[in-house]
């Protein structure tokens, strides 16, 4: 009976390890991204957590990899572009602080009457947070992650950095990366000089990067197009 005692001792001991750890890798982890987010308000990222995913994944499976990836300041991209984006992925991109709570309780609503999970009301403020420090995967914990780092992110960066950010971080194909490179890549031309028929395509490409492809966006542009009239732009 002696030694039961000792080993329940030793099992509270090693929980309070684990627990203590844990708090401080959690803590690291936050502390890192704050310092990162601050750096970020002036200095443009070399490489973003979508990058490496995607590097990994095509080591993983053997496949070829290019990355293409240019930062440019906004100034550098097409208002047209900036518009089209912000219609499609945030119509209230500049009246929230990062969380869209409106229209993410009119998504629980929506799933809860289907019985299940969709996509939505993830705005340009948490896909920046996902794409910079996090991964694409759907998970509880990536999107608990993301909430709690998100309305940080919108407090330091602005809402032009966190554009700026976002425009130039984003995948819009296998191995594109920004507007720049995504002009180039599918027109042939600076990010500056798109116009509003080929951002509202480049927009709609935004939510499945991977598989969407611009030239075959005619219904969805139409759409963006549509939005952005009605919002003045």
């Amino acid at each position: 009976m002696r030694g039961r005692p000792a080993k329940v001792k030793r099992k509270r001991t090693l929980w309070r390890r684990i627990l203590f750890w844990t708090a401080a890798l959690v803590a690291g982890f936050y502390a890192l991204c704050a310092a990162a987010l601050v750096s970020l308000k002036w200095i443009d990222p070399p490489i973003a957590m979508v990058q490496i995913q995607r590097r990994v994944e095509a080591a993983i499976h053997r496949r070829p990899y290019r990355r293409r990836y240019n930062f440019v300041p906004l100034d550098r991209i097409s208002k047209d572009l900036q518009h089209a984006v912000v219609a499609s992925e945030d119509e209230r991109f500049y009246q929230h602080h990062g969380i869209d709570w409106t229209e993410l309780h009119k998504v629980v609503d929506r799933d809860l009457d289907r019985g299940k999970m969709g996509r939505g009301a993830s705005t340009i403020t948490q896909q920046l947070v996902k794409n910079l420090f996090l991964s694409t995967s759907r998970s509880v914990v990536r999107k608990g992650v993301e909430f709690t780092i998100t309305p940080a992110a919108d407090l330091i960066l602005g809402k032009r950095r966190v554009l700026e950010l976002y425009l130039n971080v984003i995948e819009w194909g296998p191995g594109i990366y920004g507007a720049e490179a995504a002009a180039s890549y599918y027109y042939n031309i600076p990010a500056a000089r798109l116009g509003r028929e080929e951002s509202a395509r480049l927009a709609a490409v935004i939510p499945s990067p991977l598989k969407r492809k611009p030239a075959r966006m005619d219904e969805l542009s139409a759409d963006i197009l549509e939005k952005m009239r009605n919002m003045g732009w």
